[in-house]
Formats: C-alpha cells, structure tokens, sequence
C-alpha cells in the first residue's frame, strides 16, 4: 500500500533538507567548533572573514578536490546562492583565504579532529575486529610528503629538497587515524615514537624505523606490547627454544636476551620466523609479548599494511600532495583538515548500509556537494534520484553560523 503526500506536505518535507555539504559539515556541531576557535583565540584577527568561512573553504578543498585557491574561491562563487545555508554570506576573496590560512593557528583544526575522531571511534567500537584477543591494536608510522625547497624553505630536507612528515598512529578497530603530529622531512621516526604513551594492554606494531632499546624496556614495563621486524644487525642470544605447531609455516619460536645499554639489566623478548609463500622467504619478527600464538604475532604485523592503505588513501583522495599555501601554518592547516575530512568519511561508511569503498564515496561525493537531499538516504541508495527540488529555499537551515562567531 502506498501513501500519497499533499504538495504541501511533500513541500514542508523538502524544505528541511539541505545541501549534503551542510549535513557533512554538520558532523562537527556548532558548540564544538566554536569552543575550539575560542580556546585557540582564531578570531583576533578576523577582518570580517570568520573562521567559519575558513573552514567551509579549506573542506571545500578537500571534498570538492580545489587543487588551488582560485579554484576554491571560484567554486564556492559559482554556488554563491547556496552559501548562505552553510553559514558563509558570500565566497571569500583568495587574498582573504590565504591570509586566514596563514596567521590562523592551525591547532584549530587539530582539536577539531580530535572531538570528531570521539565520535568515529564510537561508531567503529566493535567492528571490522580480525583477531579474538580484546587488546587494543594500534599501528605508528610515518610517510614522507615531497616540497619544492626554493618555496618552502622552512622545511628543507636535503639541498634541493624540501619535505615534510605525517607521522600517525591508525586504531586497528574501524582503521581510524587516533593520534597524528606534523613535522619536517629531517625529523626521526623513532624522535616521535619516544614522545608517545600508550594505554596499557595496547598492542603496537611498527617498523625497522622504531628501534630504541630503553623505548621498549619502557612499553615493556608499562605492560604495552610491541611487534616489529627483527634488524639484522641486533646482538642477542637464545635462551629458550618453544615447540613449534608441525603443518604451519612457523619455523622457529625463540625466547632471546639483550641488553639495551651497556648499563642496563638484560631484556627478555621473543623471536618468531615464519616462511612466507608468496615472497618465498623467511620473515622474522621481534616482539616483548611471550603469550601470544606465533601465527598471531605474525598475522599481527601483516595487519600493519593498514597503515600504508590509509596513507596511500589519504594522498590519492585528499589534498596534501599539491598545496594552497606556503607558510608551516598554511600546511598543516591545509593537512589538519585531509584529517577531519578522511575522518568524516570514515564515519560516512561506518553508518551507511550500502558498501563504499573510500574512492567512489570521494568521487560521488564531489558531485553531490550541493545537492539538496537527505544524506543518509543517498548514502543507503546512492543511485536513486534526488527528490523533486520545487518549493526549497535558502532557509537558516541546521547550523545556524553567520558572517562572525
């Protein structure tokens, strides 16, 4: 049976829908984003452009793939008559956007990212688990962004070369980035690794890039387990040789001592080799947990590679290759928000019901940008068409930001 709704009824339905960039912009509510700017101070200097507007542009960039800021200042003027819905009176002047993305402290974004990611995590919370134990799995690593040296001279990397580093911390529960620290292209993986604390229980797998002995005494004793790659070049001695399952490609499980300084106590950790088939080769991992399965230890790293997905996500689908703005402040504004936008459409997937990969969510995404329908409708049936657009205006619709904060 099908029920019929009056022109009016179905006019008072549209009405209450507004673009789908306003709703994915509606992920962050509006207390939040202004608590942020507030403890940041972003609107000392405002000059009529608010950090509002900002926002909006710099997401604009990432969401509708502006490769600069002509073309994100065009774009948003070309939709001028949509703007007033996403709290912006009209698309600000490319002087304006890069003065803004220059002095307005970055942090903003961080800590914009970090009441987001409270939500995503809740929603990932018990999804996509690949292994029974109830740890927490956690991956560090770092990927290297190539600059012009000549253009960004603050973040020179060798004579001709400038670089800078997204070094990441990816929550294996949902793939979700929890922990995330700019820095130049010089900078030491391991430098970043020992400023870091992790709950214990917390399972971490990283690199070759990560050895520092009192760094793992120090996992250790805060009952934090590490797995890693085994260095060809590190000294130890077998202690214990354990049983290995017969009919798996385990081929030794070793318990070793080393010792990490010259005047530090011996430490106790676990060597695992395995044969890989596909590479045809023994692989060896080093790790402080002596409970675990060996299959697991090794299953454990190979789970790894999720970090190097999300990377190679992240500078495929989002604008941190090719940049807006020249100053520290600038990128790491312009990186800040790739974060919170991949966050956005993490969540996006999580809640949807239709199977998105993170690709084609980008793409069509962009072209619905402004499109006047319910989100999570398109989300579940992305292929069906939009509602009848007579009867909607411009109403002060979900958000409610003006000119200034």
């Amino acid at each position: 049976m099908s029920t019929k709704h009056s022109p009016k009824q179905q006019s008072s339905t549209l009405n209450k829908v507004c673009s789908i960039f306003s709703q994915v912009l509606g992920l962050i509510p509006k207390t939040t984003f202004v608590d942020a700017v507030h403890q940041h101070k972003a609107e000392r200097h405002s000059r009529g452009f608010s950090s509002w507007g900002q926002f909006v542009a710099m997401m604009f960039c990432q969401l509708g793939q502006a490769h600069s800021l002509r073309e994100i200042t065009n774009g948003l003027a070309a939709s001028e008559g949509k703007l007033k819905h996403l709290g912006v009176p009209e698309a600000p002047k490319r002087s304006t956007l890069a003065y803004a993305n220059e002095h307005r402290p970055w942090q903003v974004y961080e800590t914009l990212f970090n009441q987001l990611l409270v939500r995503v995590q809740g929603e990932a919370k018990g999804k996509q688990r690949k292994f029974r134990f109830k740890n927490k799995l956690v991956s560090l690593d770092s990927t290297s962004i190539d600059l012009c040296a000549e253009v960004f001279d603050w973040a020179k990397y060798k004579r001709t070369k400038g670089a800078v580093k997204l070094h990441l911390v990816l929550d294996h529960e949902g793939y979700l980035p929890s922990f995330a620290v700019i820095t130049t292209g010089k900078q030491h993986d391991i430098t970043v690794g020992r400023t870091l604390r992790f709950e214990p229980g917390t399972i971490l797998v990283i690199d070759k890039g990560y050895v520092d002995y009192e760094w793992w005494q120090q996992m250790t004793e805060g009952d934090v387990t590490f797995v890693t790659r085994l260095k060809k070049d590190l000294k130890w001695e077998v202690v214990e040789e354990r049983t290995v399952p017969q009919n798996r490609n385990v081929l030794r499980d070793q318990i070793i001592q080393i010792t990490p300084t010259r005047k530090g106590d011996p430490m106790k950790l676990r060597i695992v080799t395995i044969w890989d088939k596909e590479k045809e080769e023994e692989i060896t991992f080093l790790t402080n947990n002596l409970e675990l399965g060996a299959t697991t230890i090794a299953a454990i790293y190979k789970d790894r590679w999720q970090i190097e997905i999300f990377f190679k996500a992240l500078k495929q689908n989002f604008r941190v290759k090719t940049f807006v703005g020249t100053s520290a402040n600038a990128l790491k504004t312009q990186i800040w928000t790739a974060l919170i936008a991949m966050l956005m459409l993490k969540y996006l997937q999580l809640r949807s019901t239709f199977g998105w990969s993170l690709s084609n969510l980008v793409a069509l995404l962009r072209q619905q940008l402004f499109v006047y329908r319910d989100m999570w409708q398109w989300l579940n049936d992305p292929f069906q068409a939009p509602p009848a657009l007579a009867g909607i205006h411009d109403a002060q619709l979900v958000l409610g930001f003006g000119a200034g904060m």
